[in-house]
C-alpha cells in the first residue's frame, strides 16, 4: 500500500478530494487507477487508509475505510543541522538524505559566504518546496513525520535560541579537537546541534559567534568535505554513535 501525505487536501465526510501537485503524483506519475488502496497521512499524523474511488481530470477521490491515531515518532537522538546557504539544487540534496537519516530539523542561514540569499516574498514559496521534499523522502523513507525546515537570518540570528545538549562546529580551521576526541567526552545526549558552512565555508567572525552560543569546534582530519557532505557525514556518524543506526 502506498502512503502519502496529504499536504492541503482535506478529509470530509468519508472521502479526500486530491488535488494539485499530489493529484499529478498518484495519478500522472504513479497512474494509479480506481480500486487501488493508499494510506493517507495528514497534517497532523492521522492515517487514513482507503480505495481510489474516482480519477478525475484534475481531481482524485479516496474513499476512507478506516483510519489510525497518529504513531509518535520518538528518535532516540534528535539532530538540528545549521546548513549555510549553498548554490544550485545542494540544498534539496541535503533535505533529503538527511530526512532519510532521521534528522529531526534543517535550519537554514545566510553564511556570509553565502552566494545565495533568500529575500522576501520568495523566502515563502522556497519553504513550501523544502516541506514538500522532506515529505516526500520521509514517506519514502517510511518515517512517521517529515523534520522541520526553517529558513533564518544570519549565523548569529539562528544559533541565539540553540539549546540543544551537544553543539558541534565543523570548521577546515581546526586542527586540534577532533570529532572522535569530543564525542568522547559526552555521555549519550539527547539532542545535538551541528553547524556547517556554505562553499566558502565560515568567516571568521562566524566562528566567533558560534564560539559564544557554546559551540565547540571539531575537524574530521585532513580532508575538506563540500558543503552537501559535511553535514550528512555528520549525521551519520551521529547516528551511529549515539542514535538509531545498528
Amino acid at each position: 500500500m502506498r502512503s502519502f501525505f496529504l499536504g492541503d487536501n482535506a478529509i470530509s465526510d468519508g472521502e479526500a478530494v486530491v488535488t494539485g501537485e499530489l493529484y499529478r503524483h498518484m495519478a500522472r506519475v504513479l497512474r494509479l487507477k480506481e480500486g487501488a488502496e493508499v494510506e493517507l497521512i495528514d497534517a497532523g499524523g492521522v492515517r487514513h487508509c482507503g480505495t481510489i474511488a474516482e480519477v478525475g481530470a484534475k481531481t482524485l477521490t479516496v474513499r476512507i475505510a478506516a483510519s489510525a491515531a497518529p504513531a509518535v515518532e520518538d528518535p532516540a537522538l534528535s539532530i538540528t543541522l545549521y546548513q549555510g546557504l549553498p548554490k544550485g539544487e545542494k540544498l534539496d540534496l541535503i533535505l533529503q538524505k538527511c530526512t532519510e537519516l532521521g534528522i529531526s530539523e534543517v535550519v537554514t542561514f545566510d553564511g556570509a559566504r553565502s552566494i545565495v540569499k533568500f529575500r522576501g516574498e520568495k523566502t515563502a514559496g522556497k519553504l513550501a518546496r523544502f516541506e514538500k521534499i522532506v515529505q516526500e523522502a520521509a514517506r519514502q523513507s517510511g518515517r512517521s513525520a517529515a523534520p522541520r525546515v526553517a529558513i533564518g537570518g544570519n549565523l548569529k540570528e539562528v544559533l541565539k535560541e540553540s539549546r540543544q545538549d551537544v553543539k558541534l562546529l565543523l570548521w577546515e580551521g581546526e586542527d586540534e579537537n577532533t570529532l572522535r576526541e569530543t564525542l568522547a567526552h559526552h555521555t549519550e545526549p539527547k539532542s545535538v546541534a551541528i553547524v556547517v558552512g556554505p562553499e566558502g565555508g565560515l568567516s571568521p567572525e562566524e566562528v566567533q559567534e558560534a564560539l559564544a552560543c557554546g559551540f565547540t569546534p571539531v575537524t574530521l582530519g585532513k580532508r575538506i568535505l563540500r558543503t552537501e557532505t559535511a553535514g550528512l557525514a555528520m549525521v551519520s556518524i551521529l547516528q551511529f554513535h549515539w542514535g538509531d543506526i545498528r
